[in-house]
């Protein structure tokens, strides 16, 4: 196969992955725009139920109306949403790369390994329903854990409520059925712990929980560098976090709690960032510097080959590295006494420049069409909107038509754009008929 074909199939196969989230988007949206799906008053506005469906498809967690004015038939929609959009990459991988024959092509292969690493290489199918069982498993835990909470406060509605903050917040969606999210809970301890054990779970990524657990259970002697560079970066942002929230908010938002009421809700504020969009306190009431914090840990988001958004931390560690370490002659850098390719190196860089790029041009069409909101609220919203996090300053509801749908587009992008741009890229051989001159730049 020549290097013109690889590229075709290459296109191809994120044109694939665009139309997979953009049907089930239009799909959302018009079961959203149906009467029955509304039980707000009045008809719900077509750009309403597109926003709705693209942040549930997109597990952001945005609204620009209130999810519980939903039907439960609506709710329903939303919910299955969430879970088709928290899978999509595996239900991508199941439907459009496995062939009829039961093979997954070359290039397919390469596209799930960027995910799930060297694991691909065996059984592709048996790792998707792994995939999928683990999923479906932590889900139903997750409910059971918070049905004895929402017993006591909710009463005939618990279950429901119980399994779509579940599939929620494992799905790092952010969707509450509740006008005000989880602020009615802030001192209830099973549901924070809860919350937040989803929160994380969803965010390490499948490749992650698997490799610990065969790690514990004695079938392998040694963990992927992409495990302990998850861990060790999600460890210190929840920490760091968490410490900065404390210290910015002590005499704010957390005062009148006690120490160890302070000390969970700073927690929830610094876990729920990582792309998954609850909140426990009320965002408007934050410090800027709070809302800075929460503006970077949006950006950054959850782990690689997870269902969170962002960057992802494995990004962040790298750029890191090239920061502060000075790559050799390939530009491969070294983290846990292990070589990073320099063209991973490459990719990380360009990764992060592009999602800047998005950003920029997100916050800078807001500002032409938003005149006159506050420029802080904006990017905290487009922040929100690309790290697909559904945190809010209360703008969304409020933006004009051509606003929702910039912010539609960032999500898409967040969501949709970074997985497109994650794939790996085949490998060309192009004949050079002629080369430039070497130009010297300088930099810095």
């Amino acid at each position: 196969m020549n290097s013109t074909v690889r590229f075709r199939n290459k296109k191809s196969e994120k044109a694939i992955l665009f139309s997979y989230f953009l049907s089930i988007i239009t799909l959302g949206t018009i079961l959203l725009y149906l009467p029955g799906a509304w039980g707000g008053g009045g008809r719900l506005r077509l750009i309403d139920a597109l926003f709705t469906a693209t942040s549930a498809v997109c597990v952001t967690g945005l609204i620009t109306v209130n999810t519980a004015s939903f039907s439960p038939a609506g709710k329903i929609i939303i919910l299955l949403l969430i879970q088709s959009g928290g899978l999509g990459i595996i239900s991508f991988a199941t439907i459009y790369l496995a062939r009829p024959e039961g093979k997954m092509s070359l290039a397919g292969r390469g596209v799930i390994r960027g995910y799930y690493l060297t694991a691909a290489e065996h059984e592709p199918r048996a790792i998707i329903s792994r995939i999928v069982v683990m999923t479906l498993g932590v889900e139903a835990a997750g409910a059971l854990l918070l049905l004895r909470s929402f017993q006591s406060t909710l009463g005939s509605g618990a279950g429901f409520s119980a399994v779509f903050h579940a599939v929620s917040a494992f799905c790092n969606a952010g969707f509450s059925l509740f006008p005000n999210s989880l602020e009615n809970y802030l001192l209830d301890v099973n549901v924070n712990l809860t919350i937040i054990a989803l929160i994380v779970l969803g965010g390490l990524g499948f490749v992650v929980l698997q490799d610990i657990s065969m790690r514990c259970l004695g079938r392998k002697r040694r963990i992927f560098l992409h495990t302990k560079i998850v861990f060790l970066m999600t460890g210190l942002l929840v920490l760091g976090g968490t410490l900065l929230i404390l210290l910015f908010e002590y005499r704010g938002a957390l005062a009148g709690l006690r120490p160890g009421q302070k000390l969970m809700a700073a927690l929830f504020q610094a876990v729920t960032p990582r792309t998954a969009g609850f909140n426990t306190l009320p965002q408007a009431g934050l410090s800027s510097p709070s809302r800075l914090t929460t503006i970077f840990l949006m950006f950054i988001g959850g782990a690689s080959g997870s269902i969170a958004g962002g960057i992802k931390v494995t990004t962040l560690f790298v750029v890191l590295l090239m920061a502060f370490q000075q790559p050799d002659t390939s530009g491969g850098i070294t983290g846990f006494h292990e070589r990073i390719h320099g063209s991973i190196s490459h990719r990380a860089v360009v990764f992060m420049s592009k999602a800047l790029l998005i950003l920029f041009t997100s916050v800078f069409l807001l500002t032409i069409t938003e005149r006159g909101r506050d420029l802080f609220a904006l990017v905290f919203e487009c922040f929100s909107a690309f790290g697909t996090v559904g945190l809010s300053l209360g703008v969304t509801p409020g933006l004009s038509a051509a606003g929702k749908l910039i912010i539609i587009a960032t999500m898409f992008l967040g969501r949709v754009g970074l997985i497109a741009l994650a794939m790996p890229q085949p490998r060309q051989y192009p004949v050079h008929l002629l080369d430039y001159p070497d130009g010297e730049v300088m930099i810095g």
